[in-house]
């Protein structure tokens, strides 16, 4: 069910194909804007490798100051876990990133072979990001170098092997996922431009062009018109 991130897929896949089987793979990091399906391309890797021993164990943002302990439980486990953190990020006071960043680098603490890393975020590199971060930057050699506030925030995603971004549905799209949903939900007979239209208001009243708010027009579409043949 999930639609034009055809790409996002196939990476994600041969990644997580590679980890199964003993090979090297990469943690990643999915980001991009909400309903573009990071989280749902990542839940369904374990429906479809469940029978393969793939495992998930999901950690809360406020949870990552215990993910050595979790790591470490992991190691020696039969199975491969995925780590999954979802909806990832941080703000300038939070010192929690520094869990994460100690298993991502793995100096202090080796990441087992049968543990791999899946984040999603909004923010590309986790963080937020404004412009007096850019003020401390410096000129060197004829070279800018960026401010210690700004190194700090890129090098806890750089520490992501893989990276993948989602980007906004185009209008074309958008429509062609509410179409697919509508059929899911088994509405006939609706007239094309009256649901073109209708949909299209939605996503501008939601300020998103995303899977998520086709499929959540798509259901409101539905109950309306099986509310109205009753």
């Amino acid at each position: 069910d999930l639609h034009h991130i055809d790409h996002q897929k196939k990476e994600l896949l041969r990644n997580t194909h590679q980890f199964l089987h003993g090979l090297p793979a990469n943690n990643a990091l999915l980001w991009g804007p909400r309903g573009t399906g990071k989280s749902s391309l990542v839940k369904a890797l374990l429906n479809a490798h469940m029978k393969d021993g793939l495992k998930m164990i999901e950690v809360e943002r406020q949870d990552l100051i215990d993910l050595p302990d979790i790591v470490e439980k992991l190691d020696g486990n039969d199975g491969k876990f995925v780590v999954f953190c979802d909806d990832l990020s941080f703000d300038g006071q939070d010192g929690t990133y520094r869990a994460l960043k100690v298993i991502l680098d793995g100096s202090l603490l080796s990441t087992p072979d049968n543990v791999i890393i899946y984040a999603t975020s909004n923010r590309r590199h986790l963080m937020p990001e404004y412009s007096s971060d850019n003020l401390d930057a410096y000129h060197s050699d004829g070279e800018i170098h960026q401010s210690e506030a700004v190194e700090e925030k890129i090098s806890l995603s750089e520490r992501f092997g893989l990276w993948l971004s989602f980007q906004p549905f185009n209008q074309e799209n958008y429509l062609n996922i509410v179409k697919y949903w509508l059929t899911d939900f088994d509405v006939a007979g609706a007239d094309e431009e009256d649901v073109r239209r209708a949909a299209l208001q939605w996503a501008m009243l939601h300020g998103s062009r995303s899977g998520r708010s086709a499929y959540q027009f798509a259901k409101d579409w539905a109950g309306r018109t099986g509310l109205e043949s009753e």
